[in-house]
């Protein structure tokens, strides 16, 4: 727990007006006799104490919450889950003792960096970092998980608790690139569905052994789909198409405009810069479906079709986003 959380709790135990309580120290020292919390004017303390109550949980939720230590079997399969390798730069936004971004490096070769706000802790990771020999790969800094700089990260790891988890969704979702992976114990976003969910025994949690479990969620970040694709299958025929995306997450939905009419695409999916998705035939073709599969690269894709006729390669163009006139008022 942060001093100013201890100290302001310390300072606000419970107590009811007109009786005079007896409190102990944080260490939990009795102190000396006659050390009291009056009840005069015990209207000014109540009101202390619900403007430090109220310092506390801002503290609190910008903070991500006390320092609780990953259990290192959780670590190992958090970096597992995510498939971290010598090709990824792992950000740890709130890395307490740094052992998550520790492991990725002297396991895994990974580079990276922990950002935590509390000094003392960012200190003591830095020093493992020059113990361990692992200063070319890895550093940690101290510093606010909203305000950190993210865009590097091929991997983020999280145990932060939901009020900041949500603070971090948009970004994480924006800033990363497609194919990121982001990883948490425990803690879900609010909307964004995980892409995967790992349930572990551990033997320790919270300080306390036990029979415990910790829950392990993996999001992928998604190429952005949304919009008007200009699509045209590689054949030689001139076939062409216009696609066209909604999406929130990794959920998407999608038709064609075939020959004038609108056809809605079958099990549309994306992972990453990956996209699938089924187009049912018109016409004479009514009843067979066409598979198309692509990566997606900025403002266009590149693929393949699967058909009972064969495959054949396409190709996709984003169509610019229409501009939406505005009046100015002089």
């Amino acid at each position: 727990m942060h001093e100013l959380q201890r100290r302001l709790q310390f300072a606000c135990k419970a107590r009811e007006p007109g009786k005079i309580a007896k409190i102990e120290s944080p260490e939990g020292r009795r102190r000396p006799a006659g050390f009291y919390i009056t009840p005069r004017p015990w209207i000014s303390s109540l009101l202390f104490c619900a403007f430090a109550n109220a310092a506390i949980a801002a503290d609190f939720v910008r903070s991500g919450g006390p320092y609780v230590p990953t259990p290192q079997g959780v670590v190992d399969e958090m970096l597992a889950v995510a498939g971290v390798s010598r090709d990824d730069f792992v950000i740890d936004l709130g890395s307490g003792d740094g052992r998550i971004v520790l492991t990725a490096a002297s396991r895994y070769q990974a580079r990276g960096k922990g950002v935590d706000i509390d000094p003392e802790l960012v200190d003591q990771s830095n020093k493992e970092v020059q113990r361990r020999g692992l200063g070319k790969l890895i550093r940690f800094e101290q510093g606010d998980a909203l305000k950190t700089r993210i865009e590097e990260a091929t991997v983020v790891t999280l145990y932060l608790l939901p009020e900041l988890m949500h603070a971090l969704r948009d970004r994480l979702y924006k800033e990363l690139g497609p194919g990121a992976r982001v990883v948490s114990h425990d803690f879900r976003f609010n909307d964004w569905m995980p892409d995967r969910t790992v349930t572990i025994d551990v033997p320790e949690k919270y300080g306390s052994r036990g029979a415990w479990q910790s829950n392990i969620f993996l999001w992928i970040v998604p190429a952005k789909i949304a919009g008007r694709w200009r699509a045209a299958i590689d054949d030689g025929n001139g076939e062409h198409y216009v696609l066209s995306f909604s999406q929130s997450f990794q959920r998407i939905e999608g038709e064609a405009l075939v020959d004038g009419v609108r056809v809605a695409l079958e099990g549309a999916q994306i992972e990453g810069k990956r996209i699938r998705f089924l187009l049912p035939g018109t016409g004479e073709d009514a009843g067979t479906r066409r598979e198309f599969t692509g990566t997606i690269d900025g403002e266009a894709i590149q693929g393949t079709i699967v058909s009972y006729e064969g495959s054949v390669p396409w190709h996709a163009t984003r169509e610019p986003a229409p501009v939406t006139a505005r009046s100015t008022l002089q």
